[in-house]
């Protein structure tokens, strides 16, 4: 116990304790004493914003934009009615667990000074309500207004549309908090409603929430097939606004009916969707769906800026648009100079130089990009002042140095969305950046379940966990085989003799060559991170 002693008497004032669980369960606390009774708002609000501060050791005024945030999350959960005794507690223990910057809560089945008054004890100073039909529905926007910058555009009863923008950062877009009605009619005209709002604007954008709906087979355990009907309506608005689904990790299902085992469905009705501006803003966003508890809905976790990064491991891999430029066949002549019979050696050298030259002379396209749109615009500002043939061949020079990089732009997208050209011969530079994108959101893993059955998200033990299974998977003791005796019968079927002496012979120049072009030229590389396609070219 703990025991507080006052230097002098006082009335009134108010005490703040903070404490955290440390190692082997000892329990780190600091106490601090005001003078004065925290009362108003703005007060308390400043009294929570210590707890996101590690090792804050007084109350004094915090400037958020000087915190290096940790994690930049928002927070979307279909409580099913703001009334139950835990709500309170348990937006107050999300808030404490995940610090969002914003959070959503939907069917509140809450509005008015009721809602107003709830929503004045949660730790978010910023609020919108999109008020309830009756007593069903309802979606609240809160957020931090020292975090967050928001301008709500419009919002009815399924929908609030907003622009944001972290007070971190320079970005602004769009974010619509949906809770879809339960009638498909009323669903209809929500998603009639996105429709017309992708046709009037081309800014970042991003839903989330409770749409209602599931899309596939594979996202409904137990009752009724899904409806085909249903299914078409929701997939023609997420095509027509072109949202991508960010995917998810944790259980698979959002919400369930609660039922015992015979009666028992399950399905993914909560969801955020994305469009490719948002998408390429936020590379690395993802969305966790989080334990269920006092509601038939998980809350969901999107962290707009994980720390996955891991770019000094990347291996090397070749890229098809080197072919483009002019000196690189110059770079493999060399490479392999002196290396004829040594082709290890001369891939070794070969990723050297060529890593170098890229960095050096190729360069990364997409700067390259904007320093061509940069001296365009310049010569175009000085032939509108001062036309001469100077200008004018080097605003055409531009343009096709332009054109160019647009062309290989579209090669690295082709070619790491791993699309076939054959098949798409139309390419698209948005379509292969969309499907890149697509894959790198699936593949990515942010979490996994080492043998003591604990998740691990930090990504050097990620790392540990698969070099440990995989070392156990293919790793023996044994150092010698035994030798048994040749078993010898007359039924089994035999090879002849030229035909075993055949498996022991070196592959011919022409066997090597008919099954390297047989290879299709930019699938997956070899563990040295070349193509056959270079190998063909080459």
């Amino acid at each position: 116990m703990k025991m507080i002693q006052l230097a002098e008497a006082k009335s009134s004032g108010t005490i703040l304790t903070k404490f955290s669980v440390g190692e082997r369960g000892i329990i780190q606390h600091s106490v601090t004493l005001f003078r004065e009774r925290l009362v108003s708002k703005e007060e308390v609000m400043g009294a929570w914003r210590l707890r996101d501060i590690e090792d804050a050791s007084s109350l004094v005024p915090c400037d958020s934009s000087n915190i290096s945030f940790k994690m930049m999350n928002i927070l979307i959960w279909n409580c099913r009615g703001a009334m139950k005794p835990q709500f309170r507690k348990i937006v107050l223990d999300l808030v404490e667990w995940h610090a969002p910057l914003l959070m959503v809560i939907k069917e509140t089945r809450m509005s008015g000074a009721r809602a107003i008054e709830l929503i004045e004890s949660l730790p978010f100073d910023g609020s919108v309500v999109a008020d309830t039909i009756g007593f069903a529905g309802g979606i609240w926007m809160l957020w931090r207004t020292d975090l967050v910058h928001v301008d709500v555009l419009a919002s009815t009863e399924q929908e609030i549309h907003a622009i944001i923008r972290v007070r971190s950062q320079t970005l602004t877009w769009i974010i619509s908090a949906i809770y879809a009605s339960p009638s498909f009619v009323e669903r209809c005209l929500l998603w009639e409603n996105l429709k017309l709002i992708a046709t009037l604007h081309d800014l970042p954008w991003a839903l989330m929430g409770d749409f209602n709906e599931v899309i596939t087979e594979e996202e409904k355990a137990g009752g009724n097939p899904i409806c085909q009907r249903r299914v078409r309506a929701i997939l023609d608005c997420m095509n027509e606004c072109q949202m991508m689904d960010l995917g998810f990790s944790g259980p698979k299902f959002t919400w369930t009916n609660k039922r015992e085992l015979g009666g028992l469905i399950q399905c993914r009705l909560d969801r955020v969707w994305a469009n490719p501006v948002w998408k390429s803003s936020f590379p690395e966003a993802n969305v966790t769906h989080l334990a269920r508890v006092n509601s038939d809905h998980c809350p969901l976790l999107l962290n707009l800026c994980p720390n996955l990064s891991n770019a000094s491991n990347r291996p090397f891999r070749f890229q098809p648009m080197w072919l483009s430029h002019n000196d690189f066949p110059g770079i493999v002549r060399d490479s392999w100079n002196g290396m004829e019979n040594n082709l290890t050696g001369a891939v070794t050298r070969f990723t050297h130089k060529v890593q170098i030259w890229n960095k050096e002379v190729f360069r990364n396209i997409f700067a390259r990009k904007r320093q061509i749109m940069d001296r365009l615009l310049g010569a175009q500002r000085a032939l509108a002042n001062n036309p001469n043939k100077f200008l004018i061949n080097l605003q055409d020079q531009l343009s096709e140095e332009y054109n160019e990089i647009l062309q290989l732009e579209e090669e690295l997208w082709a070619m790491k969305s791993i699309v076939n050209w054959t098949i798409f011969r139309e390419r698209n530079t948005s379509y292969f950046h969309l499907t890149t994108l697509a894959r790198r959101s699936k593949n990515r893993i942010t979490s996994i379940l080492n043998d003591e059955g604990v998740w691990v998200h930090n990504v050097e033990q990620v790392q540990e966990v698969f070099s440990k299974s995989f070392i156990k998977l293919y790793q023996t003791d044994q150092t010698a085989c035994p030798w048994f005796q040749r078993w010898d019968t007359e039924w089994c079927m035999r090879l002849e003799a030229d035909e075993a002496n055949a498996l022991g012979l070196m592959p011919s120049n022409k066997e090597i060559w008919d099954a390297l072009k047989s290879m299709k030229p930019y699938k997956a590389p070899g563990s040295d991170g070349m193509h056959a396609g270079f190998y063909q070219r080459f």
